[in-house]
């Protein structure tokens, strides 16, 4: 029984990849990683790429869950004027 890519049966209806076009995608990753384009990976794997990929889009979530809860208590403070309040709410518009 064959594994992998090639050797399976289920038809997803999606169109397959060719390796080359595995290889690309993976290279256009890594130029989108600012840890891998910085040159740390150099000659990294593809599974260290989709791992680092995986890991920078989970740093990238919490930094936008972390800005959301500020931005919350920023509108929610008492401290905030409605001037402060107008424009924060007009960036978000």
């Amino acid at each position: 029984m064959s594994s992998g890519r090639s050797g399976s049966s289920r038809n997803t209806g999606a169109p397959r990849l060719t390796d080359d076009q595995i290889t690309d995608l993976v290279s256009k990753l890594q130029q989108l990683i600012p840890e891998l384009r910085n040159g740390r990976f150099n000659k990294a794997s593809s599974s260290g790429i989709l791992q680092e990929t995986c890991n920078y889009i989970k740093n990238l979530q919490k930094e936008v869950d972390d800005l959301s809860d500020r931005l919350a208590q920023l509108l929610a403070s008492k401290e905030t004027d409605d001037d402060q309040a107008a424009i924060i709410k007009s960036l978000l518009m």
